[in-house]
């Protein structure tokens, strides 16, 4: 199936703000699965966001190990369900989350991929790791929402890996989260910009 216009314009175009492209098997299944143009734009969004938390996390604490490839990939499809749920796009609804992970499990991807479609609307799972965590933080702070709670979790996990006080961490993710919320009208007017349907 050719995708529309303007879901490809979501997915491809360079967007204002600039956006970076979202991985190619995720494009290629959003536009596979004509996707609401406003869904690939908030991914776009959301997953640009993981890029600078995960670049962030590999120039400040480059001895924390994290899975840039999976972050990357949940935050691009962590809404995924959202093409079964389309009720959900602009209203309240946590269905699209098993959805979403049933959908990419159906799809060929691997359980640990599929798993942030889950999982990022809870994070205080006990098996939740650090790069749930990332994925979660992301699609809040894409739109200058902050949650203490979740942050609060961040900054426990960086602070036991890398020993350093609980506030030193704080400051130092407060300082970034503060930054990347600063995007957020630019963002947020770019997601406006598609319809919600194709």
């Amino acid at each position: 199936m050719t995708p529309s216009n303007a879901l490809s314009r979501a997915l491809r175009a360079p967007g204002d703000p600039p956006l970076r492209p979202l991985p190619p098997p995720v494009a290629d299944l959003l536009g596979s699965l004509d996707a609401p143009p406003r869904l690939a734009a908030h991914l776009r969004a959301v997953h640009d966001v993981a890029v600078q938390l995960v670049e962030w996390m590999e120039q400040r604490h480059p001895a924390i190990a994290v899975d840039r490839a999976a972050v990357l990939f949940g935050a691009a499809t962590h809404d995924i369900g959202k093409t079964v749920h389309k009720a959900e796009l602009s209203g309240p609804g946590s269905l699209h989350e098993e959805a979403g992970r049933e959908l990419l499990l159906a799809h060929g991807f691997e359980p640990d991929l599929a798993r942030f479609a889950g999982t990022h609307g809870s994070w205080t799972g006990p098996g939740a790791t650090l790069e749930d965590l990332l994925v979660s933080t992301a699609d809040k702070v894409w739109k200058n929402k902050r949650v203490p709670e979740l942050e609060d979790l961040v900054v426990s996990r960086l602070a036991r890996a890398t020993g350093a006080e609980r506030w030193e961490a704080y400051l130092a993710l407060d300082d970034l989260l503060t930054r990347i919320g600063g995007g957020a009208d630019g963002r947020l007017a770019y997601q406006a910009s598609f319809p919600v349907h194709g």
